[in-house]
């Protein structure tokens, strides 16, 4: 069991049941998986662009993503049906609790000039996306080996409906908002 995964069974799943007085532990708030999603729009034009994201965010996670595909084609973007557009990869249990304690103690003090996570990123049902800008705050990628600067959107996934109870996970967890 890793360290952070302990931390919420120990401490933080005890908390969230007090501040929100549920009868049962099943009703605690729980984080169920992260889904990292980078999508490659130059993919229609060099082919090596989606293999260097692929490779990115595998080292990134961890885990073998997969290829996310165009749904139809759309001519002016010179894109075909099924052509490889993006890479996606779902992280659940210890990978997933390895993957936020690299992304709490690691990669988020190396964003320059952070002020935090903004508090406006929820969807209405419990789950949090932030955009990261830049592969190379993660300590695995090898800054001399990237072919080009690219972002991707990294959503929490929470068992709750109610952004609220999804904001005190996340903050009990240990995710950096900001004041605004």
């Amino acid at each position: 069991m890793t360290n952070w995964k302990k931390k919420y069974n120990d401490k933080i799943s005890k908390d969230l049941m007090q501040e929100y007085k549920y009868s049962s532990i099943m009703q605690i708030p729980r984080l169920e998986k992260i889904v990292i999603n980078a999508g490659v729009g130059d993919a229609t034009k060099d082919a090596k662009m989606i293999e260097s994201m692929y490779n990115e965010i595998q080292a990134i996670t961890a885990q073998k993503p997969i290829m996310t595909m165009s749904k139809k084609a759309i001519a002016t973007f010179k894109l075909r049906e099924n052509q490889n557009i993006g890479v996606k990869v779902t992280l659940r249990g210890n990978k997933m609790w390895n993957f936020v304690a690299n992304l709490i103690n690691v990669a988020l003090p190396r964003v320059r000039d952070f002020k935090g996570l903004p508090k406006n990123a929820f969807d209405g049902r419990g789950n949090y996306t932030i955009g990261i800008k830049e592969q190379i705050i993660f300590t695995e990628i090898n800054f001399d080996q990237i072919k080009r600067i690219r972002g991707f959107d990294i959503t929490f996934v929470t068992s709750t409906n109610d952004d609220k109870q999804s904001f005190s996970l996340l903050k009990s967890i240990g995710l950096p908002f900001g004041k605004r």
